[in-house]
This record gives structure tokens, sequence and C-alpha cells, in this order.
């Protein structure tokens, strides 16, 4: 009999339901804050922020869907999360500050996510060719700046909810983060078994309650949400189109396009699943599909979620299945907005706490993956050094490019996607172009070095 590979093993119910939560609890943060920014800037009111909210956490467990468990060949069928991409944001809201009547605003929005998303999915065989040009010196570097470019976030999200508030960045909000993170290595050190590998989850409850005397925690989501409520399609109005728009977001779906092929390496590194040109391709097609769908239901764009990254990392549940759980739970919130509310009650410092572990492993994850790509190789060292440093730049000044055009700002702002075209180009013009053949064959044999294993993780 033909033994399971991990990705593709079907956890007991309890176990495959507690563990998706987690993943559920862990990018939750990341799906809510696009459509409430969005939201805002459009000026919706309460009730039509609740309603977009829901309408992107049910077509990111959509989405989630067709990246896990795959139809024909759309999915990379690994436990690859998929939601609304904060690339988008900054677009979108310049694209509602450009139009005179409000209410236009979302189904312009919604128009050019349909298009970039339908020519991204015609797009995608071509841009999963480029995986050739990511060796471990590549994706070393690009996963190292995956977990370096989420830290100032959970950083962000330890301070407090609110960065205008007089208490953000106090103690009481860095006690709870603090308190989060340590509940959590505990557990990791001094549990073993299926309570070690739902660490995180437990640490989120723990921290949630422990925030109750301090009144951090606020009910008042689960006491005015609704117990059902469904994303009726086309509820902000049809989609319109309109070019500049268009040129927008397409800008923004070849960055998220950029990034989810970084996101595949790195998960399939982690899960002894190397992610090749024909998984790519597919989970490129499931990203773009997904995004050209979303407006559909009133969502955005939808990208993978590099913080579940982490979370695979340290537990080391590699089940897709315990990820498609998670979409399960997504759907189940965006149609069921008392649901929903449950995560929403869980305080952002706590978030934070937990954050640091999770987006440290990723990091942590692409150093290893560096040692191993053989740094000692000719110039590998000054490929990494640069590309660490050129994708450091927006995460250390983020006003660095203000100079430059918006458009340009929407992959430039992002270290993941600049980093990884300098580790790409540093790699062809060292190890590749004007190189003897003895040369290359060189470089290709440190680009073959074996890679971590996810036992090797913390």
């Amino acid at each position: 009999m033909q033994e399971v590979h991990p990705v593709d093993e079907k956890l007991p119910p309890l176990k495959m339901a507690t563990t998706g939560l987690q993943h559920v609890a862990a990018m939750y943060a990341g799906v809510v804050a696009p459509p409430l920014i969005v939201g805002a800037a459009i000026g919706l009111t309460g009730t039509e922020l609740t309603f977009l909210t829901g309408a992107c956490l049910f077509t990111a467990g959509l989405a989630t869907f067709l990246q896990t468990l795959g139809i024909w060949k759309i999915g990379a069928r690994l436990p690859f999360v998929n939601g609304v991409t904060f690339a988008g944001v900054a677009p979108m809201t310049a694209i509602a500050a450009s139009t005179h009547d409000k209410s236009d605003a979302l189904p312009v929005i919604f128009g050019a996510v349909v298009v970039a998303g339908l020519l991204g999915f015609l797009a995608a065989p071509f841009f999963s060719r480029a995986v050739r040009f990511f060796p471990p010196v590549v994706t070393g570097s690009v996963i190292t700046l995956i977990g370096l470019s989420l830290l100032p976030v959970a950083f962000g999200w330890a301070q407090g909810p609110d960065p205008t508030a007089p208490d953000y960045g106090s103690a009481e909000y860095l006690g709870l983060a603090a308190a989060t993170l340590v509940t959590v290595l505990l557990l990791r050190r001094f549990t073993r078994g299926f309570v070690k590998q739902i660490a995180v989850l437990i640490g989120l409850v723990a921290g949630t309650l422990a925030a109750i005397p301090f009144g951090v925690t606020d009910f008042a989501p689960v006491a005015d949400a609704d117990l059902v409520g469904f994303p009726t399609p086309f509820h902000f109005g049809a989609p319109q189109f309109q070019l500049a728009a268009i040129l927008s977001l397409c800008v923004v779906m070849v960055v998220s396009m950029t990034e989810s092929t970084a996101d595949m390496l790195a998960l399939g590194e982690i899960v002894e699943r190397p992610a090749d040109e024909r998984t790519i391709a597919a989970g490129l097609r499931a990203d773009t599909l997904g995004s050209a769908i979303s407006p559909l239901f009133n969502g955005f764009m939808c990208s993978a979620f590099a913080q579940n990254i982490g979370l695979v990392a340290m537990t080391r549940i590699r089940s897709r299945f315990v990820v498609a759980a998670g979409g399960g739970f997504l759907v189940l919130m965006g149609l069921c907005p008392a649901a929903a509310s449950l995560i929403a009650v869980v305080p952002r410092p706590v978030l934070g706490g937990a954050g640091v572990v999770l987006f440290g492993s990723v990091a942590a994850s692409g150093i290893q993956t560096l040692v191993r790509a053989g740094l000692d190789q000719g110039d590998n060292i000054l490929v990494v050094a640069v590309a660490l440093a050129v994708g450091i730049v927006p995460i250390t000044e983020p006003d660095f490019y203000h100079a430059f055009p918006e458009t340009a700002r929407t992959v430039l702002d992002s270290g993941i996607s600049t980093g990884c075209v300098t580790a790409v180009l540093l790699n062809l013009v060292f190890n590749h172009l004007g190189r003897r053949p003895a040369a290359a064959a060189r470089g290709a044999a440190a680009a073959a070095v074996p890679l971590p294993s996810p036992q090797s993780i913390p």
C-alpha cells in the first residue's frame, strides 16, 4: 500500500477543525483590514462595512477551497490559505478618491478586479515558467524577506488597535502581547502531541481571557452581529469598467502573482513537496480565478497569506485538508456574521504576540534555506546581501519611494516583490550570464543543495 504524503493526509475531525480554526485566527486580521479601510474611505455605513467584511471572508473561503482542494488544473493542492491581498488597498482607496459619485466606487473597483483576475488567469502558465530562476539562493532570500516583512505587522498589532489613540503602545497592550507569546512558547516547550500542535490557538484564547479584566476584550461585535447573512451578488451594483482602474489593479495582480510564487516555493520546501512549474501554474490559476469570481459576491482581489506558512512550519501539520477546513470556517463566517464576530473578539495585542512566533518562523525557514544554498560558491553571498538590503528598504523606511509615481510605488513598497526581483536579476548576472559551461554547472550544483526538512524547523 502506497504511503500517503503528509500534504494529502486526512486528520481526525476534531483535530482537523481545531487546527483549521487556528489558521483562520492567524489570518483573520489580514482579511478584514482591507475591506474596513476601503469601506471607510468610500464612506460606507456600519451595516455596509459589516456586509463588505463578511463578503471578503466568504470569498477568501472559496479561494482557499480552490487552492487546497483544486479542480482540473486549478489549485496548488498545498496547505495554502488565500484571502484579500493588502497590496490592493492603496490603489483601491485611490480609485475611491477619484470617483466623483461614491456609490460608483465599489462597482469600478470590482470591474477592475474582474479584468485583472481574468488576465492573470490567462498569464499563469507563462508566469510559472520563471520557477527555474528561483534556486535556493533566491528562494532563501525571498522566504527570509517574507518573514521580515510580516514582523512589523505583528509589532503594530502588539501596540494596540488604534495608532492614534493615547494608549497606543502602552505597557498594558505590550504586556498582553508578551503574555500571549510566553504562553505559546511554554506550550510548545512543555506539552506534546495535539496540545503542542494547537499551541497558537490556545495562546490566543488565553490571551483573550486575560485581556477581559483590563477592558481590552470587546464583546460588542458578537452582541450586534446577525445570525445569518448572505453576500448577495452585486449588492453594491454591477461592475463598471474604467481603464485607469483596470491598469492600476493589473499592476497589483503582477505584484500578487510574484508574491504568491515566492510563497508557493517557500511552502513547498517546508512541506517537502517542492513546487514545480506545474504546481505554481495551478496555484496562480487558483489565485487569479478566485480574484475574478470574488467581485460577484462583493469581495476583492485574493492572494496567498504568508503568515499561515509560518503556522505550517511551526506546527508541522502539513495536511492541505486542514487548511480546507479553515476555508470552510471562512465561508461559514461569511454566511454567519455572528460566527465571524467571535474571531473579532481577539484583541489586537494578543494577535501580535502570536504573530511574533508565526512570522519569525517564516524568516527562520528562509535562513535555513540560505545556509544550504552554497553561500561560499561564487558571489552568492553578494546576491543575498543586496537582495535583503533592497527588500528591507520599505520595512525600515516606508516613505523611501515617496517621490515615485503611485503606480510604481505599488511594486516598490512591497519589500517581498523588490527583493525577489533583485535576487532573480543578480542571480542571473552573477551565476548565468557570460559564465563558462563548467561554471554554470557548478552554479547548478549549488542550486541543487538539499532543502531543509520541516523537522529541522523550530
